[in-house]
């Protein structure tokens, strides 16, 4: 089974985002069996609390699911329970780096460098009201992190 953590600041948008659009992915290729995904945050400003409206919206309207989901903050021993950690931009990999405690097995990625955009940040929708541009990149970004799983299976 290989499980997949996505972070980003609140866990509230991009993390989300990203956790029900690849569990999407992997239900219509029905691999739902071998994969575990979770997302979580990088800072504790909303913890508790449930999925941004703006994300929320988005999902809906391309017919994704989301399910009760409420932001959580990532802890150090995940670093031994998932196979990739993935944050969505370099604020993020920075504080995941800290709370982990460093990357000594290269399970650390933003999720843009499994495309051609390595390096790349997904904006925060919080700050950019852009849902549809954050949803783009977090689909080319997820679709791209399965073709990198369907090696390891």
């Amino acid at each position: 089974m290989i499980k997949i953590l996505f972070a980003c600041h609140g866990n509230i948008c991009r993390s989300t985002m990203a956790q029900y659009v690849f569990q999407n992915l992997i239900d219509r290729h029905n691999l739902t069996d071998q994969f575990y995904i979770d997302s979580a945050a990088t800072s504790r400003e909303e913890i508790g609390n449930p999925v941004h409206h703006g994300t929320l919206r988005k999902l809906k309207e391309v017919g994704i699911p989301c399910g009760d989901h409420r932001a959580r903050q990532l802890e150090k021993r995940e670093y031994d329970e998932f196979d990739y950690l993935i944050g969505m931009d370099s604020m993020n990999i920075r504080n995941m780096m800290r709370i982990l405690g460093g990357d000594p097995e290269g399970k650390v990625s933003k999720l843009l460098d499994f495309t051609e955009r390595t390096g790349q940040d997904i904006a925060d929708p919080w700050y950019t009201g852009n849902f549809d541009r954050t949803y783009e990149d977090v689909k080319e970004g997820c679709e791209a992190l399965l073709q990198d799983c369907l090696l390891r299976l």
